[in-house]
């Protein structure tokens, strides 16, 4: 049986979703499609090239349309779509925060980012480390809460999850910080 690329990742995605990443293996994702391991390979060279495609699928599923006009709006749009794309998954959040810690892929957040930013005319000094440090809060905030209710839900951990709404104040704790540094 031939797969399409393009079904391989649907189904891998599928499969994270519906068991965690321990679960996505080529070997089982082979098995799942009723083919040999080898023929995932002939999609996706690599484990590594499957989950770069995979988190680029899981913020692509999460697009929203923008609405804002003013930088820090657009920020938050920004933030706000990687945070809800990544929670839409099973593992989403680990899955997305690795392959772009590893330069694999899911860079398209990050390149907004920056983009807001010069257009805000923030200085090219700060663009970098202003969107790096933005994409940090909502890798750690979305892998804190997805870790935290996935934990919960199995019974494994008694938490409150009360802490875990904070992520809008959070990101506009940040995003104040950068205006004040731009109005010294």
């Amino acid at each position: 049986m031939t797969h399409r690329r393009s079904d391989v990742l649907a189904h891998a995605v599928a499969l994270l979703d519906a068991h965690g990443l321990a679960a996505l293996t080529m070997r089982r994702l082979g098995a799942e499609l009723e083919v040999q391991p080898s023929a995932i390979y002939h999609h996706f060279p690599s484990k590594q090239a499957l989950l770069a495609a995979v988190a680029d699928e899981i913020l692509a599923r999460g697009a929203r349309p923008r609405t804002a006009s003013d930088w820090p709006d657009r920020l938050r749009e920004v933030c706000s779509e990687l945070r809800h794309a990544m929670l839409a998954c099973t593992d989403g959040a680990d899955v997305v925060a690795t392959v772009w810690a590893f330069g694999l892929g899911a860079a398209a957040p990050v390149a907004e980012m920056e983009k807001v930013l010069t257009d805000a005319e923030v200085p090219a000094e700060l663009v970098a480390v202003a969107s790096r440090t933005l994409v940090h809060y909502v890798f750690g905030h979305a892998f804190e809460e997805q870790t935290a209710r996935q934990a919960v839900g199995l019974g494994a951990v008694e938490r409150s999850l009360d802490s875990l709404p904070d992520f809008d104040l959070g990101l506009d704790l940040v995003i104040d910080g950068l205006r004040a540094r731009l109005t010294t």
